[in-house]
């Protein structure tokens, strides 16, 4: 079973972040720089919540609040799941489908080492029906 250690190999480890006091404006604006749903949130080296976009929806344009006005720290999630690298590609995307969350940070030793999409998820998923499928058939044309 693949594991979120072998998805994080394949795509990197690279983590976006910002730190509490941004605004919104700016946490969506590098968002969509670099076409991610969510950034992590550091402030002096930890890891302390996250910004997606779907706050965003929620807790600023639902709520008339402006994103050039709202600091991250004032709408980010402090209770944030996490994945570990040892976990499965399966264990994950259930934990996503549960608490009904599309990112989860993955944690080693209490440190932020990558960041994992529900996206992440089905490409690794998909990748392992495939490679089941190229062995079956593999199999199957060498008994001929």
């Amino acid at each position: 079973m693949m594991t979120i250690k072998h998805v994080l190999d394949q795509k990197g480890h690279e983590i976006h972040s910002i730190h509490p006091d941004a605004t919104v404006f700016v946490a969506l604006k590098r968002m969509a720089e670099k076409n991610i749903g969510s950034m992590a949130v550091i402030e002096d080296g930890k890891f302390v919540g996250m910004i997606t976009e779907r706050l965003y929806a929620r807790e600023i344009a639902l709520k008339g609040r402006t994103s050039l006005q709202t600091r991250v720290r004032d709408v980010m999630v402090v209770r944030v799941e996490f994945a570990s690298p040892e976990q499965t590609v399966e264990e994950c995307m259930a934990i996503m489908t549960t608490k009904a969350v599309r990112h989860l940070p993955v944690m080693q030793d209490g440190q932020l080492i990558g960041m994992i999409s529900i996206g992440d998820m089905v490409k690794s998923h998909i990748g392992d029906q495939r490679f089941i499928i190229d062995q079956l058939e593999s199999y199957i044309h060498g008994q001929r």
